[in-house]
Order: C-alpha cells, then structure tokens, then sequence
C-alpha cells in the first residue's frame, strides 16, 4: 500500500509541475500578443491623428474631383474635335472604287467536300 500511495503522490507532483510549465508557457506567449497589441494601438492612435489632419482636406479634395469628373465628357468631345480638325485625310478618288470585303474572295468548303472543282 505504500508503494501505491508514493507512485500516486509522485504522479500528482508531476502532473502539477507540467501544469504549472503549461501555465508559464501561455503567460509568456500572452505578454508577447499583450506587447504587439500595445504597439498596434500605438500605431492606430499614430495613424488616427494623421486623419485628423487631413479629414477636413478631404471634402474639397472630393468636390474637386466631382467637379472634373463632371467636366471629362466635354473635354473629351473637345479633344476628339481638335484631333479631327488637325488630322491629314487622303484625297478621294473621283470615282469612289466598289466596295469589296475585307477578307477577299470568299469560298465554301461544301464544293470541296463532294468534289466540286469550278473551272478559273
């Protein structure tokens, strides 16, 4: 019986100390996220003081932009004429030529399926 009673105190004795390292190791872990989180609202609070600064900025920043945004259509009709008016065109032919397609002379492949060989 007293073996019994020494294994199991023995075992409770080691199955507190691993606890315990369990428990410093997440503490350590913890004060490390604990440190990155104070450096992060550092940076938050840094970056926030920043909008402040440029917050009131903003608005006439996005009324400008609507104001140009408004214009670019009329902008770009008015560049459309200047480039119009400004590029060369060749000279007509008296005589305007037939129109004709773009791929030339088009052909079936059905005529060539059954054999069909038109005389040139």
């Amino acid at each position: 019986m007293t073996t019994l009673v020494v294994l199991t105190v023995l075992e409770i004795v080691v199955l507190v100390a691993a606890l315990a390292f369990y428990l410093f190791w997440v503490g350590s872990l913890l004060q490390r996220i604990a440190g990155n989180l104070e450096e992060c609202a550092e940076l938050v609070r840094t970056i926030v003081g920043h909008a402040k600064l440029i917050g009131p900025g903003v608005e006439h920043i996005n009324q400008t932009g609507g104001v140009v945004a408004g214009a670019l259509p009329l902008l770009y009709g008015m560049a459309e004429e200047i480039v119009s008016d400004v590029t060369p065109r060749p000279e007509q032919p008296e005589t305007p030529e037939p129109a004709r397609p773009a791929s030339g002379s088009r052909r079936s492949r059905l005529q060539d399926a059954v054999g069909y060989a038109p005389q040139r």
